[in-house]
Formats: structure tokens, C-alpha cells, sequence
């Protein structure tokens, strides 16, 4: 969570199934995105909406409105809450989810019915969602809810959730028993001597047959967590009290679980069984959205994660509140969070973050109080921080002039390189019709402008790390490296094609143009990559193909925008649309293809591509659109390049450590089971660090907060081919 912010689309690091997840094997093996949420899939989720903010049709919202606008006065619960231990049905769930299930029926792009095929696919990913190592959840449990599953779908057209409560108070009182189990063995003597090995990959296991089957699981899971702790030098004794801390903070997180959240879990289990991006956001969500693409929030300026319990600082953003009052560092422990001068303190241990960060977040100009304990010290300390806007400029596109090669008269190539983690927009300021609004394609042109004022000889989009954002600035900012046209085409789920041209005459460069892509790189920069690469525009470079996503969102506003008054209802994401690019292909799982491949461990691993994705649209194609071949590319140019990039690449000792890691993750993709041996598992060792430096890694990649650019190998390799680009075109110094 950035400054208190959770990127849409993910869930509270403290959830279940995330990288917090004390019984987690991430740092076994990379978490794809088809399985429960994890940061991987956050980040890549969080610019990859293509989102349009739009108003449903008024006949659209007529339809809606016969029969869902009485029902805010109507009571949902059919549970009685005392019955229950957890989080319990609310009035608003039927409404929102009539809602939901109209919106998904009339104007999802798949047309596809919510019947018998979407219930089975629901309940399966809700239950995936909650229980995706099978610890807690007996066959029997599932066998139940299974006999239920053909009639979600009529209960979820009348509006009825209360399905999704009951299964989820069972896993709670499931969880209970497996706390109680763990602590049982954490207490045991436990022989660490025997040969047996424990299931490490959630698609190769099934749910407990019985008691014992669950108390042998527990057992195993307990094993290896003290493995895990005996390989970090941790002592026995402090090993089993830092895991008993661990298995309660993660079940009384679990059992904080707000309707809201839950209800966002189970519509969005529905929505995600049509395709991988129509989601519900729930308010908190939905505003955390929107501060993604505006960049910029009120509150102190501090990223937070949550671990067994506690709220830890991870960063301090450059320029907030807390930068500039300088006594919050990384690795401080928050406990309690006072408004005011003078409020009381909430004491916020096993508080979520989310809950954490509605308290610590809020308007400029007045003051937080924080209750910190020191990372170098056990005493408290209270802070004081007035709040103040943060514009939340790591996310933003930067640029930076490199020098590479040497030209004929000994001077050397200068290269702009522009990153750019998301195509970003204010909606809120655009809808509102404000000058000046946050945007990308402004920022991208000036950029542009300042290489062209220091006589750059050819520019480098790095979208590595770009996982999409407005559908409007990917077209505007494509815009300024082509003179007018098509730039996509976009088709409706009644088959209707339309084209986006861009329209402004003039490029703001027409120089040498090189794009960086990885499996990373999805949506909105799949559409600039699409079109400079059909224009014959630039040359495209990185891994084999971009990620996949050819699909185009829709932003719903199920209160402002669909019934113009009413509580805060949350929003559907939903696929409405499938984009193709100016040749008619579209990117849908085969996404744009590199003209020259760099070896990356982001094109290899498991679970990226949007293929991966469970439920993912299929590939098809329009006729093409009428637009001009620039010919600054060719296949011969594109060969001649692939074959000193190749020469190169074999002569670095940093491309061949890439290529030795990328040969040993292949080799060991596969493994699904770890040995609990102690004497194998502690030889193991530097196998799982390595393991676990391929998900830190990823991580890196996948959810790096900073858009800063920095030189290394890759990058190097990068400008060398954008230099003999300039060389084989003999273009170099033209601007």
C-alpha cells in the first residue's frame, strides 16, 4: 500500500492467498496471476484497466432501475447474525448485486449467460480466493457447497449473496481449528529425520479426506515453517513463537473481514468467471482507483505493509509529509493512530491496513498522530505529521539523456530514454473538464521537448513495467511520434468496429524510435507498441511478446454514475470492448512480438501472459485499417540487428548469469513438493534462496514504485541496438 494506497485490483496484503499469507509457498515458486491474487497480479492490475469512466445508457439504467431502486429499503439477511462469527449480510448487498448481474447480462463483450458453466467457475474461484493451499477447508465442506453451485446463478440474479456468507464463516470456523492444530505442533517433538516431502504447488493437492488427512497436513506445514526458520538461524524457541504470533494475527485478521470486502470477493469471483478483468471495487477500492490514475492523495506520504499482525513501514515517499518531517523511516513499527491535537489513540495491532489507512490518510493541513515504535529501538515515540497533498511522482513518466557509441566526427549518439510505468490520467478532472489535469501524454511531450532542446539522436520508451491505464492517453501519446491516423480499432460486443484515429497533425518526434517491452507490458502499451510496429514506425525490443491484454474496460459507477443519487455502491470494471490494432490483429493473448528478443527471466515465468489467465478471451481479428507505412524499419534492418544484439549478448558475462538463471528456473518450475528432511532441506538451502531471489525479483519488476532510470546490462544492450539502428539507417543527428 502506497501512502495508503492499495493498488485496484488487490487485495489487503494481510488476505489470504497474498504474499503475507503466513502459509504461503511464494518464495518456492512465482504465484501466477490465474491463482489467488498476489502482488505480481496487483501490479500488473493496476494500470490494466483501459478504463473509460462512463455512464451507463439511459435505457440501460431505466431497465436497471424497475426493481433494484426499491430495494435499498429492503433487509437482505437471510442468516440471523447472531448465528454467525464473522462478517454478516448487509442491506445493500441485493442491490449492488442485481446491479452487478444486469450490467454483466447485457453488456459484457463475451455475451455469455450467467448460468450453471459461470456459477461452477464462481464457486470455484471464491473458494480459491479464500483457501487456495486447502489447509482449512475438509472435501466434505466442499462437497456441500458443491451441491449448491447450479443454483448460485438464480440466486444471484434475485440479488441473494448470503451463499458466499455461509462458506465463508465455515472456512473462519475451519481457520480456528487449523490455528488450534498448529499450535498443537508447535508444542509436539517433531522428528526432523524422516524422509517425507510436503506438496508445495496448490493445483497439485486436494482438500483434506478427513481429520487425519488435515492433522498430517498441519503437521507438515509446521515442519517446514521451522525449516524455514532453523535455515535463517533463527533459534528453536524464538521460531515457534515468532510462527504462533503468525498463525493467530493471520486468522484474527481473517476474522476482521469486513461485508464490504467479502462482498467484493464474491462479485468479483463472479465477474473474473466472464473474463480476467471485469471486477467489482467495493468504495475503498474503487477510491483507491482513482488515486492510482491521478497520482497524487492527502495524507503523510508513507508506503505500509502489514506482517503478523503489525502495520510496518516499507518507504517513505520523496517529497510527503513524512519525508519533509523526516522522523518516520522504513522498518518503524506503527501501534496506534490519533486524529488531532488531542484525540485518543486507536490502537491499529491486527487492525487491516486498508482500516489502518483510512485512519493515518485524510484531508491537507490538519494533523495525524502516530503511535511509532523505532525499528533500532523497543521504546514508542509519538509523531506528529500535518498531512499534506502528495503528488505521487514515482509513478510518473521521467527522462534521462544517455551517451552511447561514437559518431563518425568522434562526438558520442546521445539517447533519450522516457519511462513510463502506466498511461495515467485524473478522471475525475478530465470528466469535471479541468485545465491542467494530470496526463500523460502532457508530460510525455514535454519530455519529448526538453531530448529535442539537448539534440538527442533517437528516443527509448521503456514500457517494461507498464501494465496499461487510459485508453485516451495510449492513443494521444502515440499521437506524438506518428503525423495522423488510425492508431485502433475497437469492437463492441454486438460486432460493431470502430476506428480511433489520432487527429492532430504533426508528431512531437519524428527521429529514430525504439520501444522496450516485457511480458509485463499489457493494454494501453500493448496499443502503442501495436501501432508504431504496424506504422514500421520503430523497432520493438525486449522479450518475445508483450503480455496479451486486448480487451478495453469500462468504469461504472454503480451510485453517481448509474443511479445519480444513493450510498457509495462501488464500481463494475467491465470488458465491453476487444481492441485490435491498425492491421486488424488483435493482441489477445498473443500481444505485440519483439523485433528483437533479449534473454529475461520476465518472459519466463509461470503464470504472466495473459494465456495464463484463467477464463481469458480468445484471439480473433477485423479487416485493416487504411493507414501509411513509415518504412523507418524493415525485415532485413530487423535481421542485421537481432545478429550483433546476439554477438553481444553472448560476450556478456551479465546476459550469461541471465541465461544460467533462466535454464535452472526451467529446471526447477516443475519441482512441486519440498523434502522436510532436515539434512535435505538445510542442503536445499541456497536452491530456495535462490528461489526466493527469483520472487524477489519479480516482485521488483512487477510492483517498482519508482520510475526512475537506471543503467545497467539490459539498458546497456538497449542503447547499444538503438546505435546501430541509427548507424544502419544513417540517421544519426536527424531530429
Amino acid at each position: 500500500m502506497v501512502a495508503g494506497l492499495t493498488l485496484p485490483g488487490s487485495l489487503d496484503p494481510a488476505s489470504i492467498g497474498t504474499n503475507s499469507n503466513p502459509f504461503s509457498f511464494s518464495h518456492l515458486r512465482p504465484n501466477p496471476p490465474n491463482r489467488p491474487p498476489s502482488k505480481v497480479h496487483s501490479r500488473l492490475k493496476k494500470g490494466d484497466a483501459m478504463t473509460q469512466r462512463t455512464t451507463a445508457p439511459s435505457s440501460l439504467r431505466r431497465h436497471l432501475g424497475l426493481g433494484l431502486l426499491a430495494l435499498v429499503l429492503l433487509v437482505t439477511p437471510q442468516l440471523k447474525a447472531a448465528e454467525l462469527k464473522g462478517p454478516t449480510p448487509q442491506d445493500n448487498d441485493r442491490y449492488v448485486t442485481k446491479a452487478v448481474v444486469r450490467l454483466l447480462q447485457h453488456i459484457h463483450l463475451s455475451k455469455h449467460p450467467l448460468d450453471d458453466e459461470i456459477s461452477q467457475r464462481c464457486l470455484d474461484s471464491f473458494l480459491k480466493g479464500i483457501d487456495p493451499w486447502k489447509l482449512y477447508l475438509l472435501d466434505s465442506d466442499v462437497a456441500e457447497f458443491r451441491r449448491r453451485q447450479t443454483q448460485l446463478d438464480e440466486a444471484l440474479k434475485a440479488g441473494d449473496v448470503t451463499f458466499a456468507y455461509e462458506v465463508y464463516n465455515r472456512f473462519l470456523d475451519r481457520v480456528d481449528h487449523g490455528v488450534a492444530l498448529a499450535d498443537e505442533f508447535l508444542n509436539a517433538d517433531l522428528d526432523f529425520g524422516v524422509d517425507e516431502e510436503m506438496i508445495t504447488d496448490p493445483d497439485a493437492t486436494t482438500y483434506a479426506q478427513s481429520e487425519q488427512e488435515l492433522r498430517d497436513r498441519w503437521r507438515k506445514r509446521v515442519k517446514y515453517d521451522l525449516l524455514v526458520k532453523k535455515s535463517e538461524d533463527v533459534s528453536p524457541e524464538e521460531a515457534r513463537e515468532q510462527l504462533r504470533k503468525r498463525y493467530h494475527a493471520s486468522a484474527r485478521r481473517l476474522r476482521t473481514t469486513k461485508p464490504d470486502e467479502l462482498l467484493e470477493r464474491y462479485l468479483t469471483a463472479l465477474t473474473t468467471s466472464y473474463d480476467p478483468h471485469t471486477t467489482y471495487m467495493a468504495p475503498s477500492t474503487l477510491e483507491n482507483f482513482e488515486i492510482s490514475m491521478r497520482l497524487e492523495l492527502e495524507g503523510i506520504g508513507a508506503a505500509l505493509s502489514w506482517k503478523d499482525g503489525d502495520t510496518i513501514v516499507s518507504k517513505i515517499i520523496p517529497g510527503g509529509a513524512a519525508a519533509k518531517d523526516g522522523r518516520l523511516q522504513p522498518d518503524d513499527r506503527i501501534t496506534g493512530v490519533a486524529q488531532g491535537e488531542d484525540g485518543e489513540f486507536v490502537d491499529i495491532v491486527d487492525m487491516s491496513l486498508n482500516d489502518v489507512v483510512q485512519l493515518i490518510r485524510g484531508k491537507r493541513d490538519t494533523v495525524v498522530r502516530l503511535r511509532v515504535v523505532p525499528a533500532d529501538a523497543s521504546k514508542p515515540q509519538t509523531y506528529d505529521i500535518t498531512r499534506a497533498k502528495i503528488e505521487l511522482t514515482d509513478s510518473e513518466a521521467q527522462g534521462k539523456v544517455f551517451e552511447q557509441g561514437q559518431k563518425p566526427d568522434g562526438s558520442a549518439f546521445r539517447v533519450g530514454v522516457i519511462s513510463l510505468p502506466s498511461f495515467y490520467m485524473d478522471m475525475s478532472a478530465r470528466r469535471d473538464n479541468l485545465a491542467n489535469y494530470r496526463s500523460t501524454t502532457r508530460d510525455v511531450r514535454k519530455i519529448l521537448q526538453d531530448f529535442k532542446g539537448e539534440h538527442v539522436d533517437a528516443v527509448v520508451m521503456d514500457l517494461r513495467r507498464n501494465g496499461g491505464g487510459s485508453l485516451t492517453e495510449a492513443i494521444d501519446v502515440t499521437g506524438l511520434f506518428i503525423d495522423r491516423g488510425p492508431v485502433v480499432q475497437v469492437k463492441d460486443s454486438d460486432g460493431r468496429v470502430q476506428q480511433v484515429d489520432d487527429e492532430t497533425s504533426g508528431a512531437e518526434w519524428d527521429g529514430p524510435l525504439v520501444v522496450l517491452i516485457s511480458k509485463f507490458s499489457a493494454s494501453a502499451s500493448e496499443i502503442f507498441a501495436g501501432a508504431i510496429k504496424d506504422y514500421e514506425r520503430g523497432i520493438i525490443i525486449g522479450d518475445d511478446s508483450t503480455h496479451g491484454k486486448g480487451t478495453v474496460q469500462s468504469l461504472l459507477d454503480l451510485s453517481d454514475k448509474l443511479f445519480r443519487q444513493g450510498p457509495e455502491l462501488g464500481a463494475l470494471k467491465i470488458t465491453q470492448q476487444q481492441f485490435y490494432r491498425p492491421n486488424g490483429s488483435s493482441t489477445q493473448r498473443e500481444g505485440v512480438k519483439a523485433d528483437v528478443i533479449l534473454p529475461s527471466r520476465t518472459a519466463h515465468y509461470e503464470g504472466i501472459s495473459e494465456s495464463d489467465l484463467d477464463y481469458a478471451l480468445q484471439w480473433d481479428h477485423v479487416d485493416a485499417a487504411s493507414f501509411p507505412k513509415l518504412k523507418m524499419v524493415d525485415r532485413a534492418a530487423i535481421d542485421q540487428l537481432s545478429m550483433l544484439s546476439k554477438q553481444r549478448v553472448e560476450q556478456s558475462s551479465d546476459f550469461q548469469h541471465e541465461q544460467e538463471w533462466i535454464k535452472q528456473y526451467e529446471d526447477r518450475k516443475n519441482r512441486k513438493t519440498v523434502s522436510l528432511n532436515e539434512e535435505k532441506f538445510l542442503a536445499d538451502r541456497a536452491e530456495i534462496n535462490a528461489q526466493k531471489d527469483q520472487e524477489d525479483a519479480l516482485e521488483e519488476i512487477a510492483n517498482g514504485d519508482s520510475s526512475d532510470i537506471k543503467r545497467d546490462y539490459y539498458l546497456d544492450e538497449a542503447l547499444a541496438i538503438t546505435v546501430d539502428y541509427l548507424k544502419l539507417f544513417r540517421v544519426a543527428g536527424s531530429n
